[in-house]
This record gives C-alpha cells, sequence and structure tokens, in this order.
C-alpha cells in the first residue's frame, strides 16, 4: 500500500508516460481549445489539515488501528470522479476517526460490539476502488464518528478443494495475490475487473462486480458457492452446494448488499483450469447497426465467447487510437483443453456476414484487441491526468434487452450530449459494450467535457442526474456492475419493488439492530427518521 496513490488510482509511479500525456493534451487541445485546459497540481498531502479523531478505541482492544492522517485521508473515499476530484483539491472535511485493521473474524466481532455500544458507524473498507460513494463515511443521520474496518490484514487462501475445483478464501485477499496461490494448483478464479490489481475478492461480492468474462460467468455472483458474513446480530455462514432449489438462496441476501448487513470475511469460491489455448480477432463495420446485428447474433449464438466487446466510433479513437469512424467488435475464446480456432472460425464467419472486416496488423501489439487491452488498464490512470488538465470524465453502464437498445442509446445520448453544450460548453459521448446476454447487451458510456474550475462537483452532480433519469425513462438498470453505494440509491429505489425495499429495510434491522453497518448506502439510513 505504500506505493499508492494517496488521491488518484493505482500506484503514483505508474501512470502515463510522458509521451501518453503529451498525446492526450493535444488531442484535447484540438477538440476543446487551448482556452480549456487549465492545468494544475494536486494540493500537497502536508497541506492538508484534518479535524482531530472524534473517538478513540477502547484501552481493552488491540487490535492493530490507526488514526494518523494519512491513513484517514486514504480510508476517505472511494474512486469515483467526485471523490477524485475532493482529493485532488485536498477537501478533507468528514474523514473517518479509527482505521481498524482485523486479522480474525473474533476481533470484528469485537470492533462490531464496541462500535454498537458507542454508536459509531462502521464502513467495511476492501481495496476503496468504489466509484458509487460506497466508503464514504456518512455526514448525515445521528453517527457523527465513523470506524473503518479495512480487511487487508485477512488475505490468504485457506483451503483448496481439488476435487470439487473450489477453495475458501478470506474476503481481504486482494485480486494479484489472490491469482498467485491458486496458480501452483493450475487453478484460477479468473475475475478480472478493471480494479483487479486494487480490489478485493470481499469488495468484488459486497458490491456483484463484473469481470473478464462478456458471456456466460459475467459477475463475481456465478462463482461464489457459499459465503460467511459476521453481522452486529451474529454469524450469517451459507452452506455449500452446487445448486440447490431449497427456498430462496441466502447467498443472494448477501452478494450486493455492499457492507449494510455486515462485514464478508470469507468465501467459498468456485475455480476453474488455467486456460492454454487463447484466440482473439476483431472486425470492423462502417455501420454501427451491422455490428450491433452481428453481436446480438453471437451473444445467441451458443458459441459463448469469453470477450465480446463493442467500441463505437468515438470509443474506438479514445481507446484503440482508431479514427476510420468504424464501429470495432473484439471478439475471444479460451480453453484449458481444446484449441479455439474452430469456435473463432464460427464467430468471425458471424461477423463477416455482418460486413465485418479483418484488417491483419502489422505487429502483435497492433492488434486491436491488445491496444483495448493496454488502454482498459491505463484508464483509470488516464482520468487522473484528465482531472489535472481540468477536464470532466465520467462513466455510468447500464443493461437492458436488444429490443429496447436503441431507444436507450439513443436517449442517453442525446440527451447527455445536450446536458454537455448546456453545462459544459461542449463535450464527448462514447459508448462501449462490455458484457453481452443473449436478451440484451451492457452499454458503458463515457463522458469527457471542460470543466469549470470548482464548479467540478456541481457539473458532475448535473450530468450524473442526466445520464441517471435517461437510464430510468429508457427502461435501463441503474447500474450493471458498478454497485449503488450513495450515489445510485435514490434511483436504485424506483426501480425495485416498493415491498422488496420494505424487505430491505426489514433485513437491516434484524441484522444490523442499531443501523452501525455503512448508513446511507444501498437504501437510506433509517436513523434520519429516528
Amino acid at each position: 500500500m505504500s506505493n499508492r496513490s494517496w488521491w488518484g488510482w493505482g500506484n503514483s509511479d505508474e501512470g502515463l508516460s510522458k509521451a501518453a500525456r503529451n498525446q492526450v493534451t493535444q488531442m484535447l487541445i484540438a477538440s476543446f481549445g487551448a482556452d480549456s485546459m487549465n492545468r494544475q497540481d494536486p494540493t500537497e498531502i502536508g497541506e492538508i489539515h484534518l479535524r482531530k479523531p472524534r473517538v478513540e478505541l477502547a484501552s481493552s482492544i488491540t487490535i492493530p488501528s490507526r488514526n494518523d492522517p494519512l491513513s484517514r485521508i486514504t480510508h476517505s473515499y472511494g474512486k469515483s470522479y467526485k471523490d477524485l476530484i475532493r482529493g485532488f483539491r485536498g477537501q478533507y472535511e468528514n474523514p473517518p476517526d479509527i482505521v481498524s485493521y482485523p486479522r480474525n473474524e473474533n476481533e470484528i466481532v469485537q470492533l462490531l460490539d464496541w462500535a454498537e455500544s458507542c454508536e459509531v458507524a462502521v464502513i467495511p473498507f476492501g481495496g476503496g476502488s468504489s466509484v458509487t460513494g460506497g466508503v464514504e463515511p456518512s455526514t448525515e443521520g445521528r453517527f457523527k464518528r465513523t470506524l473503518v474496518i479495512d480487511m487487508s490484514s485477512m488475505n490468504k487462501v485457506l483451503e483448496i478443494d481439488l476435487e470439487s475445483r473450489s477453495a475458501k478464501i478470506q474476503a481481504g485477499i486482494f485480486g494479484p495475490k489472490l491469482e498467485d496461490e491458486l496458480r501452483p494448483n493450475g487453478l484460477t478464479l479468473r475475475h478480472f475487473p478493471q480494479s483487479f490489481e486494487f480490489s478485493t475478492l470481499g469488495g468484488w461480492i459486497a458490491t456483484r462486480a463484473g469481470g473478464h468474462y462478456a458471456t456466460l460467468y459475467t459477475h463475481i455472483d456465478d462463482f461464489v458457492e457459499a459465503i460467511d458474513l459476521i453481522t452486529p446480530a451474529g454469524r450469517l455462514s451459507t452452506l455449500r452446494f452446487p445448486a440447490s432449489g431449497a427456498g430462496p438462496q441466502p447467498e443472494r441476501l448477501i452478494l450486493g448488499s455492499e457492507g449494510a448487513f455486515g462485514i464478508i470475511t470469507q468465501a467459498w469460491m468456485r475455480l476453474q483450469d488455467r486456460p492454454q489455448f487463447k484466440s482473439v480477432e476483431s472486425a470492423s463495420f462502417s455501420r454501427f447497426e451491422d455490428a450491433i446485428s452481428a453481436l446480438k447474433q453471437l451473444s445467441q449464438s451458443g458459441l459463448n465467447p469469453s470477450n465480446l466487446r463493442l467500441l463505437d466510433p468515438i470509443e474506438a479513437a479514445i481507446s484503440i487510437g482508431d479514427s476510420s469512424g468504424d464501429t470495432i467488435v473484439l471478439v475471444g475464446f479460451e480453453s484449458k483443453d481444446l484449441p479455439t480456432q474452430g469456435l473463432m472460425s464460427q464467430a468471425t464467419e458471424i461477423l463477416a456476414s455482418h460486413t465485418g472486416k479483418f484488417q491483419k496488423p502489422t505487429s502483435a501489439s497492433s492488434t486491436s484487441a491488445n491496444l483495448w487491452k493496454q488502454s482498459f488498464l491505463k484508464a483509470p490512470y488516464l482520468r487522473d491526468h484528465l482531472i489535472s488538465l481540468g477536464i470532466m470524465v465520467e462513466t455510468f453502464e447500464t443493461a437492458c434487452t436488444w429490443s429496447n437498445f436503441d431507444n436507450l442509446r439513443s436517449k442517453v445520448t442525446i440527451e447527455v450530449k445536450k446536458a454537455l453544450d448546456a453545462i459544459c460548453g461542449g463535450g464527448y459521448v462514447s459508448m462501449r459494450i462490455t458484457h453481452v446476454y443473449p436478451d440484451g447487451p451492457a452499454p458503458y458510456f463515457t463522458v469527457i467535457a471542460p470543466a469549470k474550475t470548482n464548479s467540478e462537483i456541481a457539473q458532475w452532480e448535473e450530468i450524473k442526474s442526466v445520464a441517471s433519469e435517461a437510464i430510468l425513462a429508457s427502461c435501463g438498470t441503474i447500474t450493471h456492475h458498478h454497485s449503488v453505494g450513495r450515489d445510485h440509491q435514490s434511483y436504485y429505489l424506483r426501480q425495485i419493488p416498493t415491498l422488496f425495499e420494505q424487505s430491505l429495510r426489514a433485513m437491516k434491522d434484524r441484522l444490523d439492530p442499531k443501523g452501525i453497518m455503512n448508513p446511507g448506502v444501498l437504501i437510506p439510513d433509517h436513523s434520519l427518521a429516528i
């Protein structure tokens, strides 16, 4: 953690190269004009003044804990645009009071008991990569003091069941360490969200994270076999089954719960053999409609490619430097036992039948798939650079049926572009499709626009509202894989049935009687009504 950026994404020394930064800057100048660039540096960490901690742990609790400025700063926000702007400006008005690092479940119980007795809010913390306000201390309700429980000390693969091809894994393990511990057995979880390097298994489960696979195993849900949750009311442990028809599935209560019910401590996860055969291909389409038709047919073909992505012309220009105006479709297959050329041959036939054209790359590194992968991994670092230039960049994703896709894409693009012109004086709206299902795609939109200094958050809130309203009006989900948090909560509550919301509240009251767990996330803080 020592190399982590305290305000931005990832590691401090792994941002864009100087050449890449210059290239991006020149592109933005060409798009928005030199006057739109407002180059600034982030506030020095030594210049940030935090209020003093408002509470201390009981002297009888010997769990490793910190209340130094750096620990409190790095556990104040996630990594949304709003979070990064506040970090960049050195705005930490409501940092947590204590950050604790429990080493086992008994220590988590101690912390929850203490927090209940002292009316201290508790925020579970994995890698802090939330982009929906999921780890920010609440400023409302009766909880004025906050304890962050950082799970990074519970970071081991505890047991591997080779016969069942599954493993019991602690929730605080980060993606790279998880894969390192599985690799000697030839196994993999193969769940690679964009935040893979800087997020944890518990965070993936708590937010129902989307991962590497574009079809079939699209979410962490598909790999969960059983979960252990420590709540203020006690321990909730589910049983291991490959499948069951015995009533509602208990794991579904915990998946996506975002720390509102308790703390995920470990889970049994379904694993896979590491793939030995891989193949990737890309096709370009002069007509966007043809690319969508090809994508839909592939999603319904039963071929189930591991990678199936679409980049619209603007996204293709930004992500892989393709300025042809074409729409790009990327497709990939992987397997442990069998070569994938046969599957790829069938996929390329489908793409070609919809006018897809295949261009032979000049080198392995110049393939669209490889360029996209590099761009995908560097995108969060690019966002940091854009912030330093005074450029707003936001992403939001959804999912809808194929029959509703044209309407959703059109409405979202038109409404957001109109808002950008009015609020920011211009900007881009691009779209890629990250996951596909037989009944519909998951469109992922990117917004890039000039931001007004010291008005960035107000602008962001307006754009976010316009985008969210357009998604709801077009019958898309408010989020496909980025969780609810605080940012999506009001829209989420408009999409779920009233009785279901009431059931969630009742469940929280049972598992978290005093409402200390991440108040204000997923559902409103019930203490506001007290």
